[in-house]
């Protein structure tokens, strides 16, 4: 169960927040959304593939950390191995909310700070403090909303580029077949990638286009993260 409430430093003046990662903070995630605004940071790290949200249809580009549910290969008793952690796994236990506001008669909505009550990670006893003694927010809370800001504007972003993908019909779906050493089979469905046949006929205009919008360098770093399809398959055997 979730309790989002509205974030306040009166309320929540004594909240406390765990900043390790374990899979009891909610880290075993397999994989998480991710935008091309941090696919550069994202791509030396993790592969890049696309998921269809089967109730919205809506696609998304997410980085990948395993191969089956509850399994993060960089995860482990000393916390999360690579020096990147996607943006949507940081953000946690914080969301962006709305609220309106009314200035000079007129309402407008206004972005601000949820917080789920009820994860793991949210405590008056362990932690890092999300407000100052005598008021003011603590250079966590000031973190989080940066990071927030940044997911709020990467996501629209993300839904641009990937409409850009579906225009030029650049989306595939495909199915990963994994054998692990000790004999183990993972089967990944559901998961779409570059088509790079289609990519090499696109016209000279089309590129350009993609190229304007940034499109073009997103696509080509989402292809070249797939390599590291090898390195989550050596971590997962290195585990045994």
């Amino acid at each position: 169960m979730s309790q989002h409430v509205l974030l306040n430093s009166i309320e929540h003046k004594d909240v406390k927040v765990i900043t390790h990662r374990s899979a009891a903070l909610g880290d075993n995630l397999w994989y998480s959304v991710t935008f091309p605004q941090e696919f550069r940071s994202v791509q030396a790290h993790y592969p890049i593939f696309f998921h269809k949200d089967t109730a919205t249809g809506q696609f998304y580009a997410v980085a990948l950390f395993g191969f089956q549910q509850n399994d993060n290969v960089f995860l482990s008793d000393q916390g999360w191995s690579a020096s990147y952690v996607p943006l949507t796994v940081r953000r946690q236990p914080f969301l962006i909310g709305q609220q309106t506001v009314l200035e000079d008669g007129v309402e407008r909505q206004q972005r601000v700070i949820h917080m789920d009550l009820d994860h793991p990670r949210v405590n008056e006893t362990e932690g890092e403090a999300l407000f100052l003694p005598y008021g003011g927010n603590t250079p966590l809370l000031d973190e989080v909303g940066e990071i927030l800001e940044v997911i709020h504007h990467g996501l629209q972003d993300g839904q641009r580029f990937v409409d850009a993908l579906i225009e030029h019909q650049l989306l595939e779906s495909f199915t990963l077949d994994i054998e692990l050493d000790n004999g183990q089979k993972n089967q990944m469905i559901g998961f779409y990638t570059i088509n790079e046949e289609t990519l090499a006929g696109l016209s000279t205009d089309a590129l350009a286009k993609l190229h304007q919008q940034g499109y073009l360098q997103a696509i080509y770093m989402t292809l070249a993260s797939q390599s590291n399809v090898r390195d989550l398959l050596n971590l997962k055997n290195a585990q045994g």
